[in-house]
Formats: C-alpha cells, structure tokens, sequence
C-alpha cells in the first residue's frame, strides 16, 4: 500500500504496481469499505486499475489521519472474501460496418478475421472501473494474442454500442463519442440508460462475456 498527496483535499492510494486481479481485488475490497462504512472526512472515491483517488473534507482530516484511517481499512479488507461478481453476457456483431477495423486487426496479428472473434470471445473480462464518458466500463484482460495498439489519429465519433479493443483492454461505448479504440464489432444492447437504475449496465467488480450474433439478430434485437 502507497500513499501519494494529490493535493491538499485528495490522496492517491495505490495497492499495487501492475494491472491485474490481485491489485483489482484490493481496490474493489478497499472501495466496498469506504462506501459501507465512511469515514467522516471523506467527499469522494474513484477507482482505477491499481488505485483509488481519495477526496476528503481538509478541514476534518489532514493527510496523516487520512493514511492511518485508510491503513486500518486495508488490513480489514484482506480478511474479506471476494464479492460475489454479476456476470453479464453482452451479444455482439462483428464485422463488415459495425467493426470496421477487425480485418486490420486480424492482418496485424496474422490470423483471420473469424480467428480474432473467437479469440475475443474466448474469456470473461473484468470490469476493472468507470471512466472516459459515463457507463464507459474499462474491461480486462484481451488475450495477449490480439492485443493492439490504439489508432494513430483518434475517430472523430464512434458508434454508440461499438465494441472495441486497445491494449490488452476492451469496452463497449456507452454513447456516440470520439475515440481511438480499435472497432471490431456492435451490441445492440444499451449499456446506458437514463432511467435505469442503476444507469450503467456494467458496474465496477462485473464480468462481462461476449457472444458474437449475425447481423439479422442484431437487426432484429434493435426492432424489438
């Protein structure tokens, strides 16, 4: 566990060095802990891959109370078992207009198109934390096999419902926005919705799986 001021409201605290479940486990851990039980200083929590940024109330706490208060709460948190994770199973097609750079990818790593998608939805990925645009699940880990790099020039707007690849990460876009991922297919599912509550489909903790759908399925769910 590190510690690392981020201003004189906000500390990072990191709980591990390399993307991963291990680390993931004891942010999700720390996280479920502070929104049970808060500590009275704090205004804010957001989690990443290896760390929580924590905002607390400067004129409750300072950053030496704030360290010793999240310390006891780590040592609570490695008594805890794993949370029970929701697991979402999200329908995709690949391909054609609503994967315009599968081929790409699959060229780049010298395999076939059918190869890629297999592969893609070959694992449940876990949904490491939000960010990026609201319901933007940030999901981990893409075989090694098709990681690829983000695009060189960014798109000026992609698709709401793409599904997409850069690194080892993979998500769905939440709504149309602009975007650098590399696009391989489509879900007709909305993995945002106002109304809904909670709004975003994919909540921090989840697994999600992929299962590839033909383009009259596709058609069809978004009639429906």
């Amino acid at each position: 566990m590190r510690f690392c001021p981020a201003s004189d409201q906000a500390v990072l605290v990191y709980l591990g060095e390399e993307i991963g479940l291990p680390a993931h486990e004891r942010v999700l851990k720390l996280l479920r802990l502070l929104q049970t039980k808060p500590p009275e200083w704090l205004r804010n929590v957001q989690p990443a891959y290896c760390s929580l940024l924590v905002s607390f109330d400067a004129f409750r706490a300072d950053h030496a109370e704030v360290e010793s208060t999240l310390r006891k709460y780590e040592q609570r948190g490695e008594k805890m078992r794993a949370s029970k994770r929701t697991i979402l199973e999200i329908p995709v097609c690949y391909g054609e207009e609503f994967g315009p750079d599968l081929n790409d990818v699959a060229a780049l790593h010298r395999l076939s198109p059918e190869e890629v998608v297999r592969r893609h939805c070959s694992r449940p990925y876990y949904a490491y934390f939000l960010g990026f645009a609201p319901g933007f699940a940030y999901l981990g880990d893409l075989p090694e096999e098709i990681a690829t790099p983000r695009l060189e020039s960014p798109r000026k707007q992609v698709p709401a419902g793409s599904v997409a690849i850069a690194g080892r990460q993979t998500a769905v876009y939440p709504f149309a926005t602009p975007g650098g991922w590399r696009l391989l297919g489509r879900t007709p599912v909305r993995v945002f919705r106002g109304g809904r509550k909670p709004a975003p489909l994919i909540s921090i903790g989840d697994q999600v799986r992929f299962r590839p759908i033909s383009r009259t399925e596709y058609l069809d769910w978004e009639k429906a």
